[in-house]
């Protein structure tokens, strides 16, 4: 008990300095004068505090290079959302940046009063930017999984997203009850057909906003490194032309669903239409390229958050 709480008296000083610096904009200095600690323990409260992810900070002044290329995306793809933020030269994350920015469309969309339907996929950056949402209060809308919760040992797969959701905002939502790929095509309609399954695609089919991570493929791409496709598999479709995956379908340099019997093993629910839904890919890093590039090259997403490396290269031709 003792230790416990040690360690919520330090998370509360944490959050404590936290709030001084971020909201109050006091210095360190004076954070440590008001809390009656050093410096060195103001400053390491401070990164405590955004280590546990107590602070979220949000940039709203908007980069003129930024805002002119998410402009030029919307007028080279034919979207109706584009959004491009910083990059970090020095940054490894994938997420940084991105996810705040998928955070705070989502939850623009969160914040509509009529009841509506949001279909979420799964993936790293797509489970950061849920991470960043504050608990809200959206009984009147319907969140929906287009993929598999289950990974490939019967366990929960990693980065599913709609738990992750449910943990912040109050809605009714609804998990996909199955693996991201069958063992076979016989499979996969035996699971379409159960009735809990069956109004789960009906609804992913029917979702107003559709937000969803974009996979590279290689045999360090999420199919691979999850267990979902052997390393085998996966050289074959890269042979085969293939360059990208959403939700686990696998589409070529055009963006065309590829013909090949991986794709008939997908139980996730189809990609909604860009003509009903806004369907916006949260993406970014030079191994995304060419598969974020065929995504909005053929249509199958009308929305893209991204950072200004990615958009460069996505406008270069």
């Amino acid at each position: 008990m003792a230790k416990r709480s040690d360690t919520q008296g330090r998370l509360d000083d944490a959050a404590r300095a936290g709030w001084l610096y971020y909201v109050a904009g006091r210095t360190q200095d004076e954070i440590a004068s008001s809390m009656g600690v050093s410096r060195q323990t103001a400053q390491r409260l401070v990164s405590l505090a955004v280590a546990e992810r107590l602070i979220k900070v949000r940039l709203d002044h908007p980069i003129s290079v930024c805002l002119e290329r998410a402009e030029r995306l919307r007028e080279t793809y034919g979207l109706q959302y584009a959004e491009v933020v910083p990059s970090d030269p020095l940054g490894a994350s994938s997420t940084v940046g991105i996810a705040e920015a998928g955070a705070a469309e989502i939850e623009r969309w969160l914040k509509r009063p009529d009841p509506i339907i949001i279909a979420v996929g799964t993936g790293r950056t797509l489970k950061a930017a849920v991470d960043q949402l504050p608990p809200m209060e959206c009984p009147q809308h319907r969140i929906v999984s287009l993929t598999g919760n289950i990974g490939p040992d019967g366990s929960a797969a990693f980065y599913n997203v709609i738990f992750s959701m449910a943990d912040a905002i109050k809605a009714r939502h609804f998990p996909m009850p199955l693996p991201v790929l069958c063992s076979s095509l016989e499979e996969r309609t035996t699971l379409h057909d159960q009735a809990l399954v069956r109004s789960t695609l009906a609804l992913g089919a029917q979702a107003d906003a559709t937000f969803v991570g974009i996979g590279e493929l290689g045999v360090e791409g999420p199919l691979c490194v999850d267990g979902f496709l052997a390393r085998e598999e996966m050289l074959r479709l890269i042979g085969c032309g293939a360059v990208g995956e959403i939700c686990g379908w696998i589409y070529d340099q055009d963006g065309h669903l590829l013909e090949d019997a991986v794709n008939e093993r997908v139980a996730s629910v189809p990609i909604p239409s860009r003509e009903t839904s806004r369907v916006i890919g949260l993406a970014q890093g030079q191994r995304k390229w060419p598969a974020i590039k065929a995504a909005l090259s053929g249509g199958l997403l009308n929305g893209i958050i991204t950072d200004e490396a990615t958009a460069s290269y996505l406008l270069a031709g």
